[in-house]
């Protein structure tokens, strides 16, 4: 694709988008709904940032194809990006009757998963992690708490023993390592870990995700039920720990939400709408090609070159119908979880797993508060996520032997069940 200056590429993948990424969208909303980003070094693509034009390529599947492979030459192997558009059979790279039998199979299961078992479980876990830092008065909830407690969760929710999720805690941490040796390193523990986990659950099933991908009447394959799995571990990860880390900025920041961090989930139901709104945990992915020469929203497209979806533009572009004053609660139009048949399957599990991480870190901590300034906090470079390098707070120290509830000693007037279990209600999730 040959580019006019106007069209020089924006760049998505360095400090200064990193820095202010509405900046680096405002550029490319003057190319149009549809304009050129360089996702990673050398790596360029069409990016829409326009609310309407996202909506048009993520519902038409018959312009459109998922499948990476015939673009993957292009993409070195080294680049940061290559491990998130690599092709594998999984429903992110399939289209039609392919997409929708694999699909099924993720809804499905979820759908078999008892909210009131996925909430405790999320606050056993958080418990686990607050006991590491409650008596400290200080925290990173970033490294301490939001990168680590959705893989926790995920693991047992997949029906493996608890002391595997600090093992695939570490893997998926060291897989974003700068330095290639660790990268390895932990690809391979990753590698080992869904080895291990498929072999113990085809040996015997337990009620678990990873036994209902196994024995659901879709039939998939070995091959094809690690790569759901592997796909859904990567998906729900780093966005999730996103969402909650996004969210307790605007809790603890926000004047708002001041005075009201222990009154419910109402309020944090409002921060995470925010957040997803505002700041999108997965700013920038979703990769089509058009499968014949087109014209889409004023750009002409060849066939074959990539398109990506800018959620975090879309969200905030001047027609998304965001109120004037910035703030919206309720309103669930937003793209965070993309839109038409490959929407998030999982986006209710993930709301209610940060809603109750959340919940339960401010139940222990009432007062805590951040221990910078927010608007000196800084985000990790990269075009896709939108992670924070840091979120230092302060607090309270607590005790094992303080009064009241505490991590280390569940209020007795509450009973929680610790183990994941299918739901007789047959509940199914879209």
């Amino acid at each position: 694709m040959t580019l006019t200056p106007a069209e020089a590429p924006v760049s998505l993948h360095g400090a200064e988008h990193a820095a202010n990424p509405q900046r680096s969208y405002e550029l490319l909303r003057r190319q149009g709904p549809v304009g050129v980003a360089e996702v990673a070094p050398g790596v360029v693509v069409n990016l829409v940032t326009d609310y309407r034009a996202a909506l048009d390529l993520l519902q038409d599947t018959d312009t459109w194809t998922k499948d990476t492979r015939s673009w993957l030459p292009q993409v070195p192997e080294d680049s940061p990006i290559r491990p998130l558009v690599e092709w594998r059979p999984s429903l992110f790279f399939a289209d039609g009757e392919a997409h929708a039998h694999l699909r099924r199979v993720i809804t499905d299961s979820f759908g078999l998963l008892d909210p009131h078992d996925v909430r405790t479980l999320t606050f056993r876990f958080a418990d686990t992690l607050l006991q590491e830092f409650a008596d400290t008065g200080t925290v990173d909830l970033v490294r301490q708490y939001a990168q680590q407690l959705p893989l926790m969760v995920f693991n047992a929710l997949f029906g493996m023993p608890d002391e595997e999720g600090r093992r695939l805690v570490w893997a998926l941490g060291a897989m974003m390592d700068s330095d290639p040796e660790t990268q390895a390193a932990g690809g391979q523990s990753f590698g080992a870990y869904l080895e291990t986990l498929y072999a113990t659950k085809a040996a015997q099933r337990g009620h678990d995700l990873t036994s209902w991908f196994i024995d659901h009447p879709n039939g998939l394959s070995q091959e094809e039920a690690v790569n759901q799995i592997l796909i859904t571990l990567g998906a729900g990860n780093e966005p999730l720990g996103n969402l909650i880390a996004n969210t307790l900025v605007r809790m603890l920041s926000d004047d708002r939400y001041f005075g009201t961090l222990t009154t419910g989930s109402l309020p944090i139901q409002n921060a995470i709408d925010d957040a997803l709104w505002h700041d999108a945990p997965l700013a920038n992915y979703s990769v089509h090609f058009p499968k014949k020469d087109v014209t889409f929203h004023g750009a002409r497209i060849p066939a074959g070159s990539p398109v990506m979806v800018s959620y975090a533009a879309a969200n905030t572009c001047p027609h998304s119908g965001i109120p004037a004053d910035g703030y919206r609660s309720g309103n669930k139009a937003h793209l965070a979880f993309a839109a038409g048949p490959h929407t998030c399957p999982a986006r209710d599990v993930a709301t209610l797993i940060a809603t109750a991480a959340i919940e339960r870190l401010l139940t222990y901590l009432p007062d805590i508060e951040l221990d910078v300034p927010a608007g000196r906090l800084t985000y990790r470079p990269g075009a896709v996520h939108r992670t924070l390098t840091t979120l230092p707070a302060r607090f309270t120290p607590l005790t094992p032997d303080a009064e009241g509830a505490t991590p280390w000693s569940r209020s007795p007037s509450r009973p929680e069940r610790d183990t994941p279990s299918a739901s007789t209600s047959g509940r199914s999730e879209a």
